[in-house]
């Protein structure tokens, strides 16, 4: 699939967006979530609170990213292998990173046993009741559910039509699900905020419609309703103002795709965007540890942050040009050398 160059520019506007939302969570936990979970000596900007919300631009990255994929790959294996390599080596490493300077510098109730961190390399572990190693796994869990279904349903369906349907079904499923959450029986909870994670589905899907308008330049009426639908899911899902600030994540998506923001493309986003998924994996609890060291050996609390903001990005640096992107080129060299192609109709 040939995207002219306007349209590989925009592309790269959207990888600079992963690592804007990267750095906003990471300042969220450094800052506001620190100081409710332990205390900070120091107030933080109220603002930063938002950042708490930069995983759900994540996921509206990950359902427009996702349905190309799946569009250029001809089938479940191959398409299965891309999002392992993508996702896993990384993630591994930062697992086993995360678990040995944790059991060094804590904090204590971050720590998990070995035989947990092994079982969060399946990233099923949440579903079998086991801790997450970094808190940051949760939105993994979801995202590698989402790749599951969507390989499903993507080649057993083979049309757009019909898939739309069925995403249709999970939008309503989700308000549903929402709105009578309290009333919920253990395993219809189970069902719709585990298995459909009924808080965030429409979060990828808005992203997948997207891409569909992003793509051929325009939605039918019926599309461009159900765009509405799932973005409005948000008004709902989330408290005010964080669900207007959500609906605000999906402004900036659609001027990014619609080339409004290529001022935003320079050599600083661009490396912020390419560090973005290790960063995200490895800054949360190694940061709460250094915070929590520089806490008791006397630093002030701001220097603190300052010393896990700048470790984790020598690690998340360290990570991607290390394991992240080898392990890519390995696999890209061997996927291109099949070449499959195949579009959804």
């Amino acid at each position: 699939l040939h995207y002219p160059l306007r349209r590989q520019r925009q592309m790269c506007i959207r990888d600079r967006l992963r690592g804007v939302a990267a750095l906003g969570v990471m300042l969220f936990h450094y800052l506001p979530y620190y100081d409710e979970l332990y205390g900070h000596s120091f107030s933080s900007p109220d603002v930063l609170e938002f950042g708490r919300y930069g995983v759900h631009l994540f996921f509206m990255l990950s359902g427009f990213v996702i349905l190309m994929t799946l569009e250029r790959t001809e089938n479940a294996r191959w398409f299965g292998l891309a999002r392992a390599f993508r996702l896993l080596p990384a993630l591994w490493v930062c697992i086993l990173l995360t678990f040995f300077i944790v059991q060094m510098l804590g904090p204590d109730d971050r720590t998990v046993s070995f035989s947990t961190a092994l079982i969060n390399f399946t990233l099923l572990h949440s579903y079998l009741d086991y801790s997450h190693v970094d808190g940051a796994y949760w939105s993994l869990v979801i995202e590698g559910t989402f790749y599951l279904w969507m390989a499903i349903l993507f080649y057993a369906l083979k049309s757009w039509k019909q898939l739309r349907m069925v995403l249709f079904g999970w939008v309503i499923i989700s308000y549903i699900a929402m709105i009578h959450l309290e009333n919920l029986s253990p395993s219809l909870l189970f069902l719709t905020h585990e298995l459909l994670f009924a808080m965030y589905a429409p979060l990828f899907i808005s992203g997948m419609l997207l891409y569909r308008w992003y793509k051929s330049g325009n939605l039918t009426a019926s599309e461009v309703l159900f765009l509405a639908l799932s973005m409005s899911h948000a008004l709902i899902a989330y408290p005010a103002p964080f669900s207007l600030f959500v609906l605000a994540c999906y402004a900036v998506f659609v001027l990014a795709i619609s080339g409004y923001l290529n001022f935003i493309v320079n050599r600083l986003t661009l490396w912020l965007g390419s560090l973005s998924y290790s960063l995200y994996l490895i800054h949360q609890n190694i940061g709460y540890g250094i915070i929590n060291h520089s806490y008791a050996i006397g630093l002030s609390g701001i220097t603190g942050v300052a010393i896990a903001v700048g470790v984790s990005f020598l690690l998340a640096i360290l990570i991607h040009n290390h394991v992240e992107k080898p392990a890519l080129l390995w696999f890209r060299e061997r996927r291109y050398k099949a070449n499959p192609l195949v579009a959804m109709n």
